[in-house]
């Protein structure tokens, strides 16, 4: 766990006060013996109770307070991620037909009538491609930049 994330869960957790009405709802859970021995040794190293820590960690998460999120939920990042990995795979397929004609070329053969026009255009979607990754490097910067901030 990060420091950073390590000092705000110190804060959510120590932030939850006393009512001055019993809480008298309850939610029953089930943790395996590891999950549990996790649970109780973040809360005795907080200084509090183990319902305590569970209560104010699940609140914080609801109230939007903590920066990560649950396992295996999706975020903008990962979105992002997998178009980023949707254009590489597009960048391949030109690279693999370019490779195709270089190849054919340079070992002699006879270029196919669509060659030249195929690398032409190949020529301009890779000039398109570059120019796309520069914005999309320069928005991933900002994101990760702003979830550093947070």
């Amino acid at each position: 766990m990060r420091a950073a994330d390590e000092a705000a869960l110190r804060r959510i957790a120590r932030r939850r006060g006393r009512k001055e009405v019993r809480r008298k709802e309850r939610v029953d859970v089930r943790y395996s013996a590891e999950e549990k021995a996790r649970i109780v040794g973040k809360a005795r190293e907080l200084e509090i109770a183990s319902a305590h820590f569970v209560g104010a960690v699940v609140m914080a998460y609801l109230d939007g307070e903590l920066a990560s999120g649950l396992p295996g939920q999706r975020t903008s990042l990962d979105d992002r991620l997998d178009r980023l990995d949707a254009l590489r795979t597009e960048v391949a397929r030109i690279g693999n037909n370019v490779n195709q004609i270089a190849r054919r070329l340079n070992t002699g053969g006879v270029p196919h009538p669509g060659d030249t026009a195929l690398l032409d255009r190949a020529q301009q979607t890779l000039g398109t491609v570059r120019a796309t990754i520069a914005k999309v490097a320069g928005v991933m910067n900002e994101t990760v930049s702003a979830k550093a901030a947070e």
